[in-house]
């Protein structure tokens, strides 16, 4: 080793810290220890892209639980060890960080920092040296090292890498569901534009039925016992049904396992697993009865869907052309009910008729009211002519003097002028 490459964490010790503290996926795939990943193309695909750029080189994969989290970085190490991977991702290593391990026998938090930083530091070291190949760290459950995560043993840890991430040293992958991501890593803004984020979809029941397909394999040298296509598209269906809290495609796996096992323990080994051992499973599970799960018709349906997804049946697929929006087309080729036809002319005119009468009707009644009314109204009243008024208006009374005249009446006057004569 160079002078230029003077680590301050020897080779011996980071060995010595993966070794005690974490899981190598590229390892125990080299070894065999797990079954192929399959539906997962897209999700690593983004993975390593993702991983090939120079800054934010860190992926956060968000799924509900059982989806297949801790899968895609199982198909990832498997991808690694298959090569099918650019020249700056070959030989590299998947390690997955044990925390629990990590804290475990430590008193302080201190004590506990004491063996996380090392390993960070030896990791992110190497990643500038061109002859080492690149290590990949693995967190599972990341939100627990939040500050925020009450009740962590390892909360705080994110403060702790936040350097390394930011210089881009580390190529580090998360994996949590998308509500506690939101409730514990959304709330640090810093922590959270460091992820890129990948997210992984519950698969459907085909897509399930592959993945179980590559399984099945594996489940079968284990257990002694083989299981058909017909009834592995069972167990994909009954869990799917009835098992709603749980998601595909654990839930699938977990009662396969379970079936086979239960059969061997009745059963023996060396033959088909029965009908009867799915259904008491699956009824173990969601508490219902295992005899009211058998359906003869949805047996039927199972086996025809399975042949054709297994291209023993052809589908014909029809191929319409595309052509412009005709609402008359779907009327093109009907034949025409001629009598029907002529009975809804002649309801038609009979409606017609009975509209024309009804006006006239109307129209004759409202000329016969105005000519009653006409007929019965008097010729109007001649408005009285205004009297003429008087050339001579009334002259106002004179004003009373305080001591009013005496009066003479006209018998007194008539008396004097007879005297007179």
């Amino acid at each position: 080793m160079t002078e230029k490459w003077d680590y301050s964490v020897s080779d011996e010790k980071l060995e010595e810290l993966i070794k005690n503290y974490c899981t190598d996926f590229t390892q125990l795939e080299r070894e065999g220890r797990y079954g192929p990943i399959t539906g997962r193309d897209k999700e690593i695909s983004d993975c390593i892209l993702i991983l090939l750029q120079k800054g934010r080189k860190n992926v956060c994969f968000l799924a509900p639980a059982g989806v297949g989290k801790t899968a895609a970085v199982v198909g990832l190490a498997q991808t690694i060890v298959a090569e099918n991977v650019p020249d700056y991702l070959q030989n590299a290593r998947v390690l997955e960080v044990d925390l629990a391990r990590m804290a475990s026998g430590t008193t302080s938090r201190a004590e506990f920092q004491d063996r996380f930083l090392p390993l960070c530091k030896g990791v992110a070291e190497r990643y500038h040296n061109p002859e080492n190949p690149r290590i990949i760290l693995f967190l599972d459950e990341m939100h627990q090292i939040m500050p925020n995560c009450v009740g962590s043993s390892y909360a705080g840890l994110s403060d702790t890498i936040k350097p390394y991430l930011t210089a881009g040293d580390l190529l580090m992958i998360g994996a949590t569901t998308l509500d506690e991501f939101r409730m514990y890593v959304a709330q640090d803004p810093a922590m959270d534009r460091r992820f890129q984020k990948v997210f992984l979809k519950a698969p459907n029941i085909p897509e399930t039925y592959a993945i179980m397909k590559a399984l099945r394999p594996g489940l079968e040298k284990h257990h002694n016992v083989t299981i058909p296509d017909d009834l592995l598209m069972l167990i994909v269906h009954l869990t799917e049904e009835h098992m709603r809290k749980r998601n595909q495609p654990d839930k699938s796996i977990i009662t396969a396992d379970a079936a086979l096992a239960y059969h061997v323990m009745h059963k023996g080994i060396d033959q088909d697993v029965d009908v009867d051992s799915i259904y008491y499973m699956v009824a173990r599970e969601t508490g219902l009865n295992a005899k009211a799960m058998h359906d003869d018709k949805q047996l039927r349906k199972i086996s025809e869907e399975v042949d054709i997804l297994e291209g023993r049946v052809e589908v014909a697929v029809e191929t319409t052309e595309k052509t412009a929006y005709d609402p008359s087309a779907q009327l093109k080729g009907v034949k025409v009910d001629e009598d029907f036809q002529e009975e809804q002319a002649k309801e038609a005119a009979r409606q017609k008729q009975i509209i024309k009468a009804s006006q006239e009707a109307e129209q004759q009644s409202e000329l016969e009211n105005k000519e009653s009314v006409e007929a019965s109204a008097e010729p109007p009243a001649k408005e009285p002519e205004e009297k003429p008024q008087n050339k001579q208006e009334e002259t106002p009374k004179p004003e009373q003097n305080e001591q009013e005249k005496p009066r003479v009446s006209v018998d007194a006057i008539s008396v004097s002028e007879r005297q007179g004569s």
